[in-house]
């Protein structure tokens, strides 16, 4: 047997000696240990050059980074198979309600192992096992730079087949903190993913990110121009990206994270009403009643959703359930805030609360991804489907 033969089956060995340790390491998204230490620090990391690093350590060390993994490679699932959808729907929602711009760096991470793995070579998928296992914090960058959007160039070395990068992504957030990025180059009218590194400083601009809210996320220029890939770096073929019901129906997740700041602000409003003795002021119960229906509708909603698109063999038709979801948790998340700032009055507004943060923070998070264009989706697909919503 060859040198390489025997040091890749000694690799693989190994690989799988971790993999059967780590599953036995089982990541706990229902305990609160690990969002309280995030949260204690968010008012700290609410401004531009905030710092994120301790959070995201608390998650590598809690397991909840390799639980996005598929279970053959010692993770849980979180967010990749249906074992794991209702563990993956609780983290969101808990480091939502800890600090959204850690639940943002969260979802990427969690979308794009998904990616890997629906789309992504064994090899690439044995790559990114071993990198996040080893820590790394993956992330999903798809917006350009209109001044010189990503673009790849085929290249071939002495027989090896590759691509040759120039452009930026904007919008790129956990810059300094995502060291692999799966990211959009268009390939004739659709576009093609690749996973490239990102974790060269002197590349990342973050002054471009000058929000109100998720300050935090650096979410900033990217500058891949001379990157040289792997040609095997590409995950599927064109258009895979857009494939239902992952693509459109995938919005659970980042909507899992809305709500759970929609029940930190419930909860701050509630119980803030009660350490005033006006919780029993009729206008005020009223309020807290319909905070509370809010978040629980959006909460059932999107359960559905996120069971429902995380099936095995889920039809692509169940995107639309999602689509509606993301409609149902802007609305109660708009309302709730609205409702805590009539329940509170000015001390809603006080600068450096959790409540001002987190209502700064979510307000920006809510446009995300084009709102209009996915409701007119979902009013299409409602037209196509003639029946009642409970039978999608």
């Amino acid at each position: 047997m060859a040198r390489d033969d025997v040091h890749d089956e000694r690799r693989n060995e190994m690989r799988n000696e971790r993999n059967t340790a780590m599953a036995t390491a089982v990541a706990d998204p229902i305990s609160d240990a690990i969002a309280d230490d995030i949260a204690e620090r968010a008012a700290s990391a609410d401004r531009s050059e905030g710092d994120l690093a301790p959070d995201i350590a608390d998650l590598r060390r809690g397991g909840w980074l390799t639980a996005c993994l598929p279970s053959d490679r010692g993770g849980q699932g979180w967010g990749c198979e249906p074992a794991g959808t209702q563990d993956a729907f609780d983290a969101l929602r808990t480091v939502g309600r800890a600090n959204l711009s850690v639940a943002r760096l969260f979802e990427g991470h969690m979308n794009a192992v998904k990616l890997v793995f629906l789309y992504g070579s064994e090899t690439l998928g044995d790559q990114v096992s071993d990198a996040v296992h080893d820590g790394a914090l993956l992330g999903v960058w798809g917006a350009d730079d209109r001044d010189g959007p990503l673009s790849a160039t085929p290249t071939d070395t002495n027989g090896d087949s590759g691509l040759k990068l120039s452009g930026a992504k904007i919008f790129a957030s956990g810059l300094g903190l995502v060291s692999l990025a799966v990211v959009t180059v268009p390939d004739s009218d659709r576009q093609q993913l690749l996973l490239v590194p990102c974790d060269e400083i002197d590349r990342a601009d973050p002054s471009g990110w000058t929000m109100a809210g998720m300050r935090a996320t650096h979410s900033g220029r990217y500058d891949f121009t001379g990157l040289n890939l792997p040609g095997d770096n590409a995950l599927g073929e064109p258009g895979d990206y857009a494939c239902e019901p992952y693509f459109e129906g995938g919005i659970w997740r980042y909507c899992a994270a809305h709500l759970g700041a929609a029940e930190r602000l419930y909860e701050e409003m509630r119980d803030a009403l009660v350490r005033r003795g006006r919780h029993e002021d009729a206008h005020q119960q009223r309020r807290i009643a319909e905070a509370a229906i809010a978040i629980e509708t959006a909460r059932l909603w999107l359960v559905r959703a996120a069971n429902e698109i995380e099936a095995e063999d889920a039809d692509p038709g169940k995107a639309v359930l999602a689509l509606l979801a993301r409609e149902v948790t802007h609305d109660a998340c708009r309302d709730v805030m609205a409702t805590v700032q009539g329940a509170l009055g000015m001390a809603a507004h006080v600068e450096g609360t959790a409540v001002e943060r987190i209502s700064r923070d979510l307000a920006l998070f809510l446009c995300q991804a084009a709102p209009d264009a996915k409701r007119a989706k979902a009013a299409q697909a409602l037209i196509a489907a003639k029946t009642l919503p409970e039978h999608l």
